[in-house]
């Protein structure tokens, strides 16, 4: 089976935006992206199985070295998410996936470590955006400024 190359150099372009959903999921597609760059050494400053990442890979159960190495044998976005289904500690239903994944999307900094990195990165990508609230907001701003974009 060949690597799936979608998403694989992210030295080129950004990762899939959080918001994008796969078996209901949000987060998986981008953790997939890095992944698959990551294993192909081109992730660029993009980190797999970073904090957010870390979210999905514990609501179900999946070991990050695990994910990687199916990653690895080149298979695509459906068949790793069977493979997630079929091996996830933590078995969810369509309603629980649906609300985790809007709380995700909702997600913003909740104590100051978290809201000082925040700040932080939007300074550098869009110090003028006033609406920029939640994390995902701030990752899509950061992906389009970093290669690119103009706030």
């Amino acid at each position: 089976m060949a690597l799936n190359n979608n998403g694989t150099d992210l030295t080129q372009h950004p990762p899939r935006s959080p918001r994008v959903r796969l078996g209901g999921y949000v987060i998986l597609p981008r953790m997939l992206d890095k992944g698959r760059a990551t294993v192909a050494g081109k992730n660029g400053e993009y980190h797999y199985a970073c904090p957010m990442d870390q979210r999905f890979l514990g609501f179900v159960g999946i070991d990050p070295e695990a994910l990687k190495k199916e990653l690895s044998a080149g298979k695509s976005d459906s068949e790793v998410l069977e493979w997630i289904e079929k091996n996830a500690k933590n078995k969810r239903t369509e309603m629980e996936i649906k609300t985790w994944s809007a709380f995700a999307e909702q997600r913003a900094p909740t104590d100051m470590e978290s809201r000082g990195f925040f700040n932080q990165i939007q300074e550098k990508a869009a110090p003028k955006r006033e609406d920029i609230a939640t994390w995902f907001d701030l990752l899509d701003v950061d992906d389009y400024v970093s290669f690119g974009g103009k706030p």
